[in-house]
C-alpha cells in the first residue's frame, strides 16, 4: 500500500474522485487555500535504453506536471544516475530530495517497427514498488509511448483514469481579425503534432470527434450554404451527412456513435434534430418558438442537455433523448450556453454570460451546485477530458490584435493554463483515449 502520506497529499485535490481501493482507509486531509493546492513532489529518472528514451521521460514529466497533482523534481537535482527497471532503486538518495514518488523506465526498440516500454513506480518513503507494465506501439507514433506511462502513473496514484494519451481537434485563425481564414487541425492534448485537416478554402465551425472511431463531424459553409460533415481523420475521406436548405449548427455525436444530434434553423428560430446515421432519416426533438441550439447528449444516451431563449434569455434546458420531458436546468442570473455533459455523467459544463465578460462554470444534472471556475473578457466553448477531471476551452482578447487561445483549466478551478497553438485557436473538442 502506497503511503498514508503520498495517499493524504493526493485525496486533498481529488476529494470528488472515486479512489482506488487500496487508498480506501488513507485520512482525508484538505489544503485548498484560494484555489492553491499542494501538489505532490515526484521525480521521473532518466529512462534507459532507446535514444528516444530521453524524450520518452520528459514527456512523461511534462504530462504529470501539467496536470497540476504532482511536482516533479527537475533531474539536475538527482542524485542517484542511471535508475533502472531491473533493480530497486537507493531510496536514500531520493528521500533527501522530499520526493515521494518515483517513476524509472525503459524504452526499447524491438525490431519489428515497434517500441516496448516498461516503468517502474516506487513509493520512496515506504520503499515499496507500487506498479509496473510494459507497453508496445508503432515506432513512428513514438509520443504516445510517453503519454501512455504517464496515464498509468497517474491512475495509479489517483485511483482515477489519466487523459494524456488522447487529441483535441479544433479550428486554426490566422490572418487579420476582420478576415480570419479558418481551417480545422488536430494535436495531442498537450499541443504536439499538430497537423491541419483543410486548407481555408471554406468556413469550418464546431468539429466534434466521433466517440467511437477517427472521425469527426464539423459544420462547413460551401458555396454559402452550410453542410454537415463527416471527416475520417486519418484518411481525410469525407461525406455530407446533411445538406440543409437553412442554417445547422453544432452536430455532435451520441454516445454510441449511431446517431447525430444538431440544431436547423427554421425562419428566425431553430430547433433540435436528431440523425439516424444509418437511415440519414431526422426527427425533430423540440417544437418550441425559440432558439434552440448547442444539444449534448449524456454519457448514457438517455437525455439531451441543449440551450434555448423559450423564457427570454438564454437558458439550459434538459430532456429526454426522443424529445420529451424538456425542463430547464439553469435559474441564475446572466444568460447560458454551450453546454457539455461531462464524461462522468455527474455535471455539465457551460459558458455563462457574467457582468464584464463570460465564464466557464459547471453545474449537475439536476440543476443544483452551480459554480463558475473561470472568467475572462470572452470565454467559451468548454470541452471534458477524457476522465472528465479537465475542461479545455478558448479565451478570445480584444483590441485590433486579439484573438482566441486555448486554455484548460482543472475542475476544482485549480490550475488554469494556456495550451499552446501556433496561431489563434477556437472551438475546441477532446477526443477520448486512443484505442
Amino acid at each position: 500500500m502506497i503511503s498514508r502520506r503520498l495517499t493524504t497529499f493526493l485525496a486533498a485535490f481529488l476529494a470528488a474522485a472515486t479512489l482506488a481501493p487500496s487508498f480506501a482507509s488513507a485520512q482525508v486531509e484538505v489544503e485548498i487555500r484560494r484555489g492553491q493546492v499542494r501538489a505532490i513532489p515526484i521525480a521521473v529518472a532518466d529512462f534507459t535504453g532507446d535514444p528516444i528514451a530521453a524524450e520518452t521521460a520528459q514527456v512523461v514529466t511534462a504530462d504529470l506536471q501539467r496536470s497540476g497533482l504532482f511536482r516533479p523534481v527537475p533531474n539536475s537535482a538527482f542524485i542517484e544516475r542511471g535508475a533502472n527497471v531491473d533493480t530497486p532503486p537507493r531510496f536514500q538518495d531520493w528521500k533527501v530530495l522530499n520526493i515521494q514518488a518515483l517513476v524509472v523506465g525503459r524504452v526499447t526498440d524491438t525490431g519489428d517497427g515497434r517500441l516496448k516500454g516498461e516503468y517502474r513506480l516506487w513509493d520512496v518513503v515506504t520503499g515499496r514498488h507500487i506498479a509496473g507494465e510494459q507497453f508496445f506501439i508503432p515506432r513512428n507514433t513514438s509520443r504516445r509511448l510517453a503519454h501512455i506511462i504517464a496515464d498509468a502513473v497517474y491512475e495509479r496514484l489517483t485511483g482515477e483514469r489519466g487523459y494524456f494519451d488522447s487529441r483535441v481537434v479544433f479550428v486554426d485563425e490566422s490572418g487579420p481579425k476582420n478576415q480570419r481564414v479558418k481551417r480545422l487541425a488536430i494535436m495531442d492534448q498537450d499541443g504536439a503534432n499538430l497537423r491541419l485537416l483543410t486548407q481555408g478554402r471554406e468556413l469550418v465551425l464546431t468539429p466534434r470527434f466521433h466517440p467511437l472511431s477517427q472521425e469527426i463531424t464539423y459544420t462547413a459553409y460551401r458555396n454559402g450554404e452550410p453542410r454537415v460533415m463527416l471527416r475520417n481523420i486519418m484518411t481525410g475521406q469525407e461525406e455530407v451527412l446533411g445538406d440543409f436548405p437553412n442554417m445547422s449548427f453544432a452536430p455532435r455525436f451520441s454516445p454510441q456513435g449511431d446517431r447525430l444530434v444538431m440544431s436547423l434553423q427554421e425562419g428566425s428560430n431553430s430547433a433540435i434534430f436528431e440523425m439516424d446515421l444509418r437511415s440519414r432519416r431526422l426527427a425533430r426533438l423540440t417544437q418550441s418558438s425559440a432558439i434552440d441550439t448547442a444539444p449534448c447528449y449524456s454519457p448514457d444516451g438517455r437525455q439531451i442537455v441543449f440551450e434555448s431563449d423559450r423564457d427570454g434569455k438564454q437558458q439550459l434546458y434538459v430532456m429526454n433523448a426522443d424529445g420529451s420531458g424538456q425542463r430547464r436546468l439553469s435559474f441564475g442570473d446572466g444568460s447560458y450556453s454551450t453546454p457539455v455533459w461531462s464524461p462522468r455523467g455527474d455535471l455539465i459544463a457551460f459558458t455563462k454570460r457574467v457582468p464584464g465578460g463570460f465564464a466557464i462554470g459547471v453545474v449537475r444534472p439536476d440543476g443544483s451546485g452551480e459554480r463558475l471556475l473561470t472568467e475572462g473578457y470572452h470565454n467559451e466553448g468548454p470541452t471534458w477530458s477524457p476522465n472528465g477531471r479537465v475542461i479545455l476551452f478558448f479565451r478570445e482578447s480584444g483590441g485590433a490584435n486579439g484573438g482566441a487561445k486555448l486554455y484548460s483549466i482543472d475542475l476544482t478551478g485549480y490550475n488554469e493554463r494556456q495550451v499552446q497553438t501556433p496561431s489563434f485557436a477556437s472551438d475546441p473538442a477532446w477526443s477520448a483515449l486512443l484505442k
